[in-house]
């Protein structure tokens, strides 16, 4: 209320504003008067006008009367001469249609007259318009019953009567005295040649009966009053020119015989003597009379139109009039408004379009260059001190001038501290980048102690425990990178090749907690640049952690990943939380796409910002909408530009026959059998940050940004019990099923070694034994080269394991692994493993199938440049043609591809020395019993494999070089022994 005032108050009034009410003031007060003079002008006008048309309309309704009042009295005549003669009868046909004709005039001009009539003119139309109606049922009444002629004439005097009372209510008000006395004397002079027609049937009546009893006597002798009394008040209200033409009009012989005719009736009347001879003899008493009496009657009629003719032409003088000034008080009126119009503009021009300019350049300056400015001065990495300002364009001496001048003062001021804030931004940035970078220095610093805990723990517990300290450290590293997106940064660590979406996916789910909830569908064809790797791993990362945080414990969350017709790929991540309103997620949507500046608000909800800045640094676009069953889901659309054609690194090609999705048909994170053929796992994320991971298709993970990633990651293979459940699923395979070990330990190499020499066991020697499946092309190794032993895949990140994506659902129950069996069938006949040459046992070591069948070489390989031994005379032994045939299963005869990508068998055509005879060998004997395994010596062995894989990868990025590699120096330690 108190703001409402204030707006209104005068001192807050605009200058423009002020000029056109000092102005406007008095032109108003004239506008006024003079719009009151033409209102009054245009008002009356239209009274004149409606004047005239109830005066036209008035001289038809005196017409109907008059017609009327002839046909009653002949009718009236007919009836008392007892309803004989036909001449009569055609006199009153005629007249009738006299009477019908000024009807329909008076009908006809409904539209016309009576929107100018009042409510109970209206209504006394309606009822004469009701008694023209009714005339013909009245005429048939007459003239065929045996009505009276007295009731007869009083049955047209009612019609007559409702006649009267419309043309009351027609000549009734008038915005001129003389038209509206002329219009009550033409009223009154109507009303009296009423009566006189009235006396003119009463006497034909009484001279056809040649007596005037006492009705007939009273109803004429007030009929006569009546009469006399409405002349007087037309002589009264007309003035002397109507009074004039009536007295020269209405005389004649036939109206003085008419009143002499009158005085001797009554005079007969009154003595009682019968009512003879009137006439003299020359015509009947009738006929003489009612000649003598319609003479007059018809002299009457001549004076009503001629005064209603009067009345018309003087409304429509008036009417012309009141036009033709209202036209002059307009005229006058515009000319005033333009003449203060003119002045106007011209004196406030010179005052109003300097301070136009002056709004108009600060206004920009406020809205536009202003803004550009300090924009330009935050994006700017260094400062040069503030830039000149341009004046305002207002060089005028007076008050608008001297405001213009104070105006550059502040702009000046302005700039010099929006120079000064983007100088203390990049400070802020600057710190945000010195503490991301000394945070980051310290997760990795405690990343490598937890790897050395994880080396040497051996209790269970312990081990677990610190492997949530492994992933809780790589959360911490992500908030670290956040502090870069909020300065602005680019990420320091940039991948220059490109990198499958499956491993992308998978090391975003490495970064969140309780990954396990995360079920994955995302094609394996589909790599992203190098570039924009981390960026897209950091925005999945916080989509993922945002979907898991505000969705119940026992829902999953679903990732999908698409291609689009229009190019690019939709990555889909459905929640089914708590979700927003429509206001919180339109206002979501906005910040996603405009990625706000930073401020205090940014910490409250740091993974949108995050998402934001991520996404606008590398044209994605995000958007948040509402999931069908509840929940959201977050659409992200990875444009074209970011797509990259996946490259190998050297050493080996990418894994062949790899299927095109990481499942079919489900999610990612559940087993499917047909994952099993190839040996591979979609079980959890494979890589991290530092490298996605390639694995073949027996199961064994890779370390460098190769191609699609189907071998078995982390993702059921790594952690707790080795036989069952999530993180134990998976350490060794099943020689007997053919199935790939999914997560854990692969199979045996099919290709060269890790550094592109023979493949080569878990210490340097031949790979024998521990084959989990068939494989269908060559492992890419840790740098890019075919896989050389057995491989837990890629950790999401230095120092970690991958998460699974899932624990095991109702379409997924929990496997157990069984011991290795060495029994044969059928199968294992033509499609079994090759035979198992298990090494002599080490002191104080458990039997592990795994190592069984990668026996080291280190110990017996010979030195790079030593010579050749000389060849000695080796005798072919049986058991050679089994090692050549085993060499045979690196390249095996396939019969074409699946359409999943999967090598079809030919069976018996790989066959194996002694496996396919076994009827000619005799039975065989059963398989010697597996010693027990400990899990103890599993977890080391998973340990030491985790940190070599992280050494392999610290190689790769060149922060480590392969001489100092531990393992390659314990290996010169052990030659130099040697």
């Amino acid at each position: 209320m108190q703001s409402s005032r204030r707006s209104v108050a005068l001192r807050n009034w605009r200058v423009r504003t002020r000029l056109i009410a000092l102005i406007l003031v008095p032109t108003l007060v004239a506008v006024l008067l003079g719009g009151l003079r033409v209102y009054g002008s245009i008002q009356s006008a239209s009274e004149y006008e409606r004047l005239r048309t109830v005066a036209e309309f008035g001289i038809n309704l005196a017409d109907l009367v008059h017609e009327i009042d002839l046909e009653r009295d002949l009718s009236v005549r007919f009836v008392a001469n007892g309803r004989r003669g036909n001449q009569a009868r055609l006199l009153i046909r005629d007249q009738q249609n006299a009477v019908d004709a000024a009807a329909q005039i008076v009908a006809d001009r409904r539209e016309v007259v009576e929107p100018s009539l009042g409510s109970i003119g209206r209504q006394a139309y309606r009822r004469v318009l009701g008694r023209m109606a009714q005339l013909r049922t009245l005429r048939e009444t007459i003239g065929e019953s045996q009505l009276p002629p007295l009731p007869s004439m009083q049955k047209y005097n009612e019609v007559n009567d409702d006649i009267l009372a419309l043309f009351d209510e027609v000549g009734r008000g008038g915005g001129d005295e003389a038209l509206s006395s002329r219009a009550a004397a033409l009223t009154s002079l109507v009303r009296a040649a009423e009566q006189a027609s009235r006396q003119r049937g009463l006497m034909s009546i009484a001279l056809t009966f040649h007596a005037f009893d006492p009705t007939l006597l009273e109803a004429f002798n007030a009929a006569r009053a009546q009469q006399a009394s409405e002349l007087s008040a037309f002589l009264f209200r007309a003035g002397a020119t109507e009074r004039q033409r009536y007295s020269d009009t209405v005389t004649s012989p036939l109206i003085d015989r008419a009143a002499g005719v009158v005085d001797r009736v009554l005079s007969l009347a009154r003595e009682g003597a019968e009512l003879r001879n009137l006439s003299g003899g020359a015509e009947s008493d009738v006929d003489y009379w009612f000649k003598a009496a319609s003479d007059g009657l018809d002299r009457m009629q001549v004076v009503q139109r001629a005064l209603g003719r009067t009345i018309v032409d003087q409304a429509s003088e008036f009417a012309r009039s009141d036009q033709s000034q209202a036209a002059i008080d307009i005229a006058v009126l515009a000319v005033l408004l333009i003449m203060v119009l003119v002045i106007t503009t011209v004196v406030a021009r010179s005052l109003v379009s300097p301070l136009r300019r002056l709004r108009r350049e600060a206004l920009e300056i406020a809205g536009r260059r202003l803004p550009e400015l300090v924009q330009k001065l935050r994006e700017s990495e260094a400062s040069e001190g503030p830039p000149d300002v341009r004046p305002i364009g207002v060089m005028s001496n007076d008050e608008v001038g001297e405001v213009a001048r104070a105006f550059d003062e502040v702009h000046r001021e302005a700039i010099r501290l929006a120079s000064d804030e983007a100088q203390l931004r990049s400070n802020v940035s600057a710190m945000f980048v010195n503490l991301s970078r000394r945070t980051q220095t310290l997760v990795e610093r405690q990343i490598s102690l937890i790897d050395g805990l994880e080396q040497g723990e051996q209790d269970d517990g312990r081990l677990g425990d610190l492997f949530r300290l492994d992933h809780l450290a790589t959360r911490m590293r992500r908030n670290s990178e956040n502090l870069l997106v909020l300065a602005g940064q680019e990420p320091a660590r940039r991948w220059s090749q490109p990198v499958p979406l499956l491993d992308i996916a998978r090391a975003s789910l490495s970064e969140v907690e309780n990954y396990e909830r995360v079920a994955m569908n995302v094609p394996t064809g589909v790599s992203i640049a190098g570039q924009a790797v981390n960026d897209v791993i950091h925005l999945l990362a916080e989509l993922v952690e945002n979907a898991i945080s505000f969705s119940p414990r026992e829902t999953r969350v679903t990732m999908t990943a698409n291609r689009i017709d229009g190019g690019g790929v939709m990555i889909s991540i459905t929640d089914a939380g708590i979700g927003m309103t429509d206001e919180e997620l339109a206002q979501t949507n906005w910040r996603l796409a405009h990625p706000p500046v930073v401020d205090v608000s940014v910490s409250r909800r740091m993974g949108l910002f995050v998402v934001g800045r991520l996404a606008l640094r590398n044209g994605i676009r995000v958007q948040l909408r509402r999931h069908d069953g509840g929940g959201l889901t977050a659409m992200v659309l990875l444009p074209e530009t970011l797509m990259g054609t996946p490259t190998h690194a050297p050493g080996g090609p990418a894994t062949a026959g790899a299927p095109a999705w990481a499942s079919s048909g489900q999610p990612a994170g559940l087993f499917t059998p047909a994952a099993a053929t190839a040996g591979s796992s979609s079980f959890g994320p494979m890589t991290g940050p530092y490298g996605p991971a390639t694995g073949g298709t027996n199961g064994a993970g890779g370390l460098g940004p190769m191609g699609p990633t189907t071998g078995g990651g982390y993702g059921y293979g790594g952690y707790g019990d080795p036989s069952t459940g999530p993180g134990g699923h998976g350490g060794y395979g099943d020689p007997s099923t053919g199935q790939g070990n999914h997560g854990g330990y692969g199979g045996p190499p099919s290709g060269p070694g890790m550094f592109g020499g023979p493949a080569t066991g878990a210490f340097g020697g031949p790979s024998t034994g521990g084959y989990a499946g068939p494989s269908t092309g060559p492992a890419t190794g840790a740098f890019g080269g075919p896989a050389t032993g057995p491989s837990m895949g890629s950790p999401p990140g230095p120092g970690r394991f991958g998460p699974p994506t899932g624990p095991p659902t109702s379409e997924m129950p929990p496997v157990r692994m069984r011991p290795r069996r060495y029994e044969t069938s059928e199968q294992d006949a033509a499609t079994g493993p090759l035979p198992v040459v298990r090494s002599a046992p080490m002191e104080q070591e458990e039997y592990l199938p795994i190592f069984a069948a990668v026996e080291s070489a280190w110990f017996r390989r010979a030195e790079p440049n030593a010579p050749e031994a000389p060849v000695a005379g080796w005798q072919e032994a049986a058991a050679d043609r089994g090692w050549q045939a085993a060499a045979v299963v690196q390249e095996p005869v396939r019969d074409g591809t699946t359409s999943a990508g999967l090598p079809k068998r030919v069976p018996k055509a790989n066959l194996v020395p002694g496996s396919a005879n076994t009827a000619e060998q005799g039975p065989s004997s059963p398989a010697p019993a597996m010693p027990p395994l400990s899990p103890e010596r599993a977890r080391n062995r998973l340990s030491s494999f985790q940190q070599g894989i992280r050494q392999g990868r610290a190689v790769a990025r060149g922060e480590l070089s392969e001489d100092e590699v531990p393992y390659k120096t314990e290996l010169r330690r052990m030659e130099e022994e040697q």
